[in-house]
């Protein structure tokens, strides 16, 4: 693929941002920064940020949306890059204070949004022209998968079970990262009578009647296990529970919307398609 090599290409490039000490807060915005070429000005990391592999080593700083503004400046920054959630705002004005330069990225979570984050990055470290180049190979796979998708008829229905909230599972519903991957992926979320991510009872998920149950692999661990999951009362029943048909995947490649959300959608579809999996591509 397209964005595989250029991702890889970019990786190992030579540095040519003005900011010698980057801190991440969104683990798309690390996977930008690192695939622009900059993974070695990367000094910290927020929770979130979990790829590529060599920067997990990295000092963590924290979830996106609840920084310290200490455990930020023992890292002695310049520049912070956070997702459109990072926070809280009185830590992002404690580190402007401290002479940290913040940097939020434009917001989003579907396959629109990911170029604008990766030229805002691209501007942001003097890499521009390597934005264009992986926007460009980002907008081409992601074309490519839409173009096999047309042929391919089968559209199974999915359920997003995130995890569970007193008993029941709190599933992902429409205007959701969820709600978008799926489709991306040539599924039907079943859960889009709803905005975000909400309780469905036993009734309603019996009534949806979900091909498939889709969830992240850490998540379904925490729950026991796929089998434990397809063995709830509320989705035994379902054809999902019926014909045991589950898909876990990594919780940032699946719902991150970076640059791998071809490589996302691409490895979803092939798993929600897979007597066309072939046809799909690696």
């Amino acid at each position: 693929m397209r964005l595989a090599l250029l991702f890889t290409c970019l990786a190992s490039a030579a540095l040519a941002q003005p900011y010698e000490r980057i801190v991440t807060a969104g683990g798309d915005l690390t996977e930008v920064v690192t695939a622009l070429g900059a993974a070695d000005s990367i000094v910290g990391i927020d929770s979130t940020s979990t790829y590529p592999a060599e920067i997990t080593d990295l000092p963590d700083i924290g979830y996106v949306r609840a920084l310290s503004a200490e455990g930020v400046l023992t890292l002695r920054p310049d520049l912070l890059i956070g997702a459109y959630d990072t926070g809280p705002e009185a830590v992002l004005g404690q580190l402007q204070a401290a002479g940290v330069q913040v940097e939020i990225a434009p917001g989003g979570e579907d396959a629109q949004s990911v170029p604008a984050k990766i030229r805002f990055v691209g501007d942001l470290l003097g890499k521009s022209r390597e934005a264009t180049a992986l926007i460009a190979a980002y907008e081409a796979d992601m074309a490519e998968l839409a173009t096999a998708l047309q042929g391919v008829e089968d559209r199974p229905r999915v359920l997003f079970i995130l995890s569970m909230q007193n008993g029941a599972p709190l599933v992902g519903g429409a205007l959701t990262a969820a709600d978008k991957i799926i489709a991306l992926a040539g599924g039907v979320n079943v859960a889009t009578g709803f905005d975000g991510y909400k309780p469905m009872n036993r009734e309603a998920i019996l009534a949806a009647a979900p091909d498939v149950i889709l969830m992240m692999n850490g998540h379904a661990d925490r729950l026991g296990g796929v089998d434990e999951v397809l063995a709830l009362p509320e989705i035994a029943l379902t054809p999902a529970g019926q014909n045991r048909r589950a898909i876990t995947m990594d919780g940032m490649l699946l719902l991150g919307f970076g640059p791998r959300t071809p490589l996302a959608a691409r490895e979803l579809a092939r798993a929600l398609h897979p007597e066309d999996a072939a046809a799909l591509g690696q």
